[in-house]
């Protein structure tokens, strides 16, 4: 196994050192419905609960509390790494500026607004806005921070699977949403450095699976990226992207999952389990129900990555209008 998998766990430790003052360690809340018929136990990571409402704030807040510069930062989102990053720059007195697409869910735009950092709106998807934050910082000498491509964001997501690993004895899996990787990359790390028999499952949206295809290709791949209910994975990867390689090393199964199964996940969360989550969250949950009876009696992790969604959206898909 590569070095870079147990470098990354070793700085999730220190991460967490770092950002613990920050954060909220979420709870692991057993699932209500989910897994009784065979006999597996089921627990959710509740990110959802997390301070700003996703697990964002733990990457952002590692990276700027790792790199005390005083300089302008720039970095770009779908929207929940900015929230997280805002947090961050307000809490730690930063300069930054926050790239979003066009087409950023309002709820989110106004909440990143609310830490009185600089926004500015570009692209029809992350990926062109990641890229005009990049070109930005050249430009006008910003410090560009990555949402995903980032040794200090992994190691930040990575202080999920400390947590999952001191909340639980045995974990025989874990299933993460995959969109830049920096999640899965994270907590896979950790993981396998700490508990190398526990399998993870990665999740990808088959409407944007920049990731899962690059995966598969064994490099990185250009993809089509559709519209999404799991909206906070959309988007492109860097070219020189770390999390690939890293995610190779980690992920069990990939798995896909379409607008449909999406849907009905939603559902599950919000009448079965008492719980809404954005699209993404549920994304991970509808992968975990596509392989559900092959795992009796085994305990499985379901990471719930946020709770940021568009209120219009949710209620839509939630009543069927």
């Amino acid at each position: 196994m590569q070095n870079s998998v147990y470098e990354t766990a070793a700085s999730a430790v220190q991460a967490r050192n770092r950002i613990r003052s920050h954060i909220y360690q979420t709870p692991l809340i057993p699932a209500r419905a989910q897994g009784k018929s065979n006999g597996a136990k089921v627990l959710f990571k509740a990110e959802n609960f997390q301070l700003t409402g996703s697990f964002k704030i733990r990457g952002a807040m590692s990276k700027m509390s790792g790199h005390p510069a005083n300089g302008r930062l720039i970095t770009a989102s779908s929207g929940n790494h900015g929230i997280g990053a805002a947090c961050g720059a307000q809490a730690l007195s930063k300069d930054l500026t926050v790239v979003l697409p066009e087409t950023v869910v309002p709820a989110k735009l106004e909440k990143i607004k609310s830490y009185g950092v600089n926004v500015i709106l570009h692209g029809a998807e992350t990926g062109l806005a990641e890229q005009h934050a990049q070109r930005l910082a050249v430009e006008e000498k910003y410090t560009y921070i990555s949402p995903y491509n980032d040794p200090d964001i992994i190691a930040g997501q990575g202080t999920i699977g400390l947590e999952i690993l001191e909340q639980c004895d045995q974990v025989d899996n874990v299933f993460v949403s995959m969109g830049g990787g920096g999640l899965i990359s994270g907590i896979g790390a950790v993981m396998k450095a700490f508990s190398p028999r526990t399998k993870i499952y990665g999740v990808s949206a088959i409407n944007s699976k920049a990731l899962a295809e690059s995966m598969a290709a064994g490099h990185v791949v250009e993809t089509e990226h559709r519209d999404t209910l799991a909206d906070a994975v959309a988007g492109g990867i860097d070219t020189d992207t770390i999390t690939l390689p890293l995610a190779m090393s980690v992920v069990d199964h990939v798995l896909e999952c379409d607008e449909d199964e999406i849907k009905a996940a939603l559902k599950i969360m919000a009448f079965e389990e008492n719980m809404n989550v954005e699209g993404s969250a549920a994304l991970v949950l509808a992968g975990f129900n596509k392989v559900a009876q092959q795992l009796t009696n085994q305990t499985s992790v379901i990471v719930l990555c946020g709770a940021n969604f568009d209120q219009g959206v949710f209620k839509s898909v939630i009543l069927d209008l």
